[in-house]
């Protein structure tokens, strides 16, 4: 950070003196704060999952289509994290944060009242615009604290991220049976409102100092197109969540249609994944250090493979039970919790100058991607196809990633700057 910079940033932030005083926006905001601006992302997510079923029949309309939900939010939250960071760094992270939880307001009251499926995913698509939160919560990190200080308070806030999605269903599942769909909006609604008023009492602005010009760091995009690890680590990064946003957007179908499964027990099933993503990302703080991120990653594969692989041989070998999906899709969940947080450290060590870049344009392409493979495992799965569908696109998904991280080693041995 160059003098000028420093100059502009209160005292209490250079120094580091000054602890955070919760609801006091002159002090840093409390890690609780950042926390929950992470996680309500990811909570809107997951939250209405075991509903799709119970949807699908009130808009009377087809899974396909009510499956949408999932994956065109995928889409803008992509294309939202490309131009947030750009957008914060000009009018600062405060108020796009502010705005962002108001129209996410809006846009549930409208998922809540829409008159048919088409006006619910349009406004379903505008609940995506919380996407700010979680992506300015990194960078409000950076902003407050030296670079081995914003790893660690990072790292807290990556673990409430993977809380939200394993809660969720299951909240969501329970939700549903005793009040109907609806229920999960309303509960957005109410977290929503909360976390708006938090936000305005505790979140202080923390931009070091205004870019002159708002596209400047677009221009810093084609020195990070060239790096060939780049790619390697962002395709890693993505078809792994690509597999799991496929398992996304199949399972409620699975769950329901094929194992018969009532919508809490559902949201439990979708728990146990989730649960599986943390036991992951606790196994790559503790080891990563120690034996290099590729290895890691390589790991994360393999153990990856059994997710898909696992049902696949279980269906064919007569077995009935909802953990012949679900069991093995835990393994899935630790495999991508060992292959996300390294491939992302991974994307971002590449050209250090350039991480925040980095950090948006490998978000965008990870979202991409999982957006179209739930599309995708949405649109083929039906009562004659069975599961299979999903399994197989899981299962070229893990491939592809592993082939990508086999890539990355070999290129990391012969040209370890690029």
């Amino acid at each position: 950070m160059n003098r000028h910079a420093l100059s502009c940033l209160p005292e209490i932030i250079v120094t580091n003196t000054v602890r955070s005083k919760f609801l006091d926006r002159a002090t840093p905001p409390h890690i609780s704060t950042l926390i929950i601006l992470s996680g309500l992302p990811a909570l809107s997510m997951t939250l209405f999952l075991p509903s799709l079923p119970n949807m699908t029949e009130y808009f009377q309309t087809e899974y396909r289509v009510i499956q949408l939900s999932v994956a065109t939010y995928l889409l803008v939250n992509a294309v939202l994290q490309v131009v947030v960071g750009p957008i914060s760094d000009y009018y600062g992270r405060r108020r796009i944060i502010l705005w962002g939880i108001v129209f996410f307001l809006l846009a549930t009251l409208g998922c809540m009242f829409a008159p048919n499926v088409e006006i619910f995913l349009f406004f379903r698509m505008g609940q995506a615009v919380i996407v700010s939160g979680m992506v300015l919560a990194r960078a409000i990190v950076r902003d407050l604290y030296p670079a081995k200080q914003a790893a660690s308070m990072i790292g807290y806030v990556t673990m409430g991220m993977a809380v939200a999605p394993m809660l969720g269903p299951m909240i969501g599942g329970f939700l549903d049976e005793a009040f109907g769909w609806k229920a999960s909006f309303s509960l957005f609604l109410i977290i929503g409102s909360l976390t708006l008023v938090l936000a305005n009492f505790d979140l202080g602005e923390t931009l070091p100092t205004k870019r002159q010009n708002i596209w400047s760091q677009f221009r810093e995009y084609p020195e990070l197109f060239r790096s060939h690890r780049f790619w390697g680590y962002c395709f890693v990064a993505a078809f792994s969540s690509g597999m799991f946003f496929a398992y996304l957007g199949g399972a409620p179908f699975i769950g329901s249609e094929i194992f018969g499964l009532s919508p809490s027990t559902l949201g439990f099933y979708f728990g146990l994944t989730a649960f599986g993503y943390m036991s992951g990302n606790f196994i790559s703080g503790k080891w990563s250090v120690r034996y290099g991120i590729n290895k890691m990653i390589i790991m994360g594969c393999f153990i990856a493979l059994i997710g898909p692989t696992g049902p696949i041989v279980a269906t064919y070998a007569g077995f009935t039970h909802p953990l012949s999906f679900f069991g093995f899709a835990v393994l899935m969940g630790v495999g991508n919790g060992l292959i996300v947080p390294n491939a992302t450290a991974g994307m971002l060590s590449v050209r250090p100058h350039l991480a925040g870049t980095a950090s948006g344009i490998g978000g965008a392409i990870l979202i991409g991607i999982g957006s179209g493979l739930s599309a995708l495992a949405g649109s083929l799965l039906t009562t004659e196809s069975g599961p299979y569908p999903l399994y197989f696109i899981m299962l070229i998904c893990v491939i592809m990633g592993l082939l990508c991280s086999v890539y990355i080693v070999l290129r990391s041995r012969a040209n370890p700057l690029n």
